[in-house]
Parts: C-alpha cells; sequence; structure tokens
C-alpha cells in the first residue's frame, strides 16, 4: 500500500505541474523566471536620454528668433540679451529666452571664481524683451532706440549662472504714443523658479 501511495502521489503532483502550464484563456502563463537584465540594460531603461529630455521642449514654438529680434531691437554683441522669443501678444507680453553661457564678457570679472550673471543685466534682458514688444506698437518704430526712465520694485530670488536657461516675461502696462512712454513689469525664471522680478520700468523712446 505504501508503494501505491507514492505512486499516485508522484502521478498527481505530475498532472498539478502538467495543469499549472496549460495557458489560461486570454492570456499565456509563463512559470520561467525572466533573465537577470545587466546594469547597462537597467541604466539605459531608467536613465533619460538626451532624446527624451530634448523633447520636452518640443511643444514650445518660436515666434521670434534672434535674427528677427535683431530687426526689431538695435542692441548688439556683447549686449543683445534676448535669444527668442516663444509667446508674443501684440502690444500687450512676450515671453523670452536668455541662455547664459560661460563664454560671456561679463563672467570674466563677475566673479572669476563664481561666475554669476549681474543683477542689472537681468533686468536689462527684461527691458529688451518688453521693447520688443514697445517697438512694434504705434507711434514707435523697430531699430528705435529706448532709454531706462526708472525702475521700482525689484526682487532677486535666486543667482543666474552660466547653464541656466532664463525664461522671461514682460507685460506693457501702459503705452503714451504721444510721448513714447511705456511702463512694463516683469519676471524671469530658472527651472521654473523664480528669480527676478520688476514691479515696475519706465522707458522713454529716443527722440
Amino acid at each position: 500500500r505504501s508503494s501505491m501511495a507514492i505512486i499516485w502521489w508522484i502521478l498527481a503532483s505530475l498532472l498539478a505541474e502538467s495543469a499549472a502550464l496549460v495557458p489560461p484563456r486570454g492570456g499565456v502563463r509563463y512559470r520561467a523566471t525572466p533573465p537577470q537584465r545587466t546594469a547597462v540594460e537597467e541604466a539605459e531603461t531608467s536613465a533619460p536620454s538626451a532624446a527624451s529630455i530634448s523633447g520636452l521642449t518640443s511643444e514650445v514654438k518660436t515666434v521670434f528668433d534672434v535674427e528677427a529680434i535683431q530687426k526689431i531691437l538695435p542692441h548688439r554683441y556683447p549686449f543683445a540679451l534676448v535669444d527668442k522669443v516663444i509667446e508674443y501678444e501684440a502690444g500687450k507680453r512676450a515671453v523670452g529666452v536668455k541662455c547664459v553661457t560661460f563664454n560671456e564678457p561679463q563672467f570674466t570679472g563677475h566673479f572669476p571664481d563664481r561666475p554669476i550673471m549681474p543683477g542689472v543685466m537681468q533686468i536689462e534682458a527684461l527691458a529688451q524683451l518688453a521693447g520688443i514688444v514697445c517697438l512694434q506698437m504705434e507711434g514707435a518704430e523697430p531699430g528705435a532706440v529706448f532709454f531706462f526712465a526708472g525702475v521700482d520694485g525689484v526682487k532677486w530670488k535666486r543667482p543666474v549662472v552660466p547653464g541656466d536657461t532664463l525664461v522671461m516675461e514682460a507685460e506693457i502696462n501702459t503705452w503714451k504714443a504721444k510721448f513714447g512712454i511705456a511702463k512694463a513689469s516683469g519676471r524671469a525664471y530658472v527651472d521654473g523658479q523664480l528669480a527676478v522680478e520688476v514691479k515696475e520700468m519706465t522707458f522713454a523712446l529716443a527722440k
């Protein structure tokens, strides 16, 4: 009897194994353990690629490239501080980008061992962005020179350094075409964090 019991137990085990390997409806059942992936394969799966990172801005369209900006603003190297405009509402506002690089001359002295974009240049970049809007409004003319007449309510929130992309927004609050006077506000961000904000900038067109 003990021998027969063992035989029946073996047969039952074999039948159970066979049943486990039968594919269920709607899918396939696998009992085998998947092969272990190498460290390189794990890294390729988990680490973002250059293509995926670059694709994060694929939906951001350029409204004015640097060539178009040069037809609007009179500024030139080394004081052209808007690389492109990505949003534009005529007579109202614009969003622009300034790519900060170590090759810019101000970093040789500001500062030699810790390069930081001067705060006044951040304000100038915002002013140029506002100028792109102003110089296309009624009573102004592309390529005209405009001067700072005042700046109020400036706050810097974080340093801007080489390698940063400064995303700026300028809004025209008032425009007096008869006198060539404009008032604007602006703010700029790095990696989604506020870097600088200006409550009010006043400009005057050169006569």
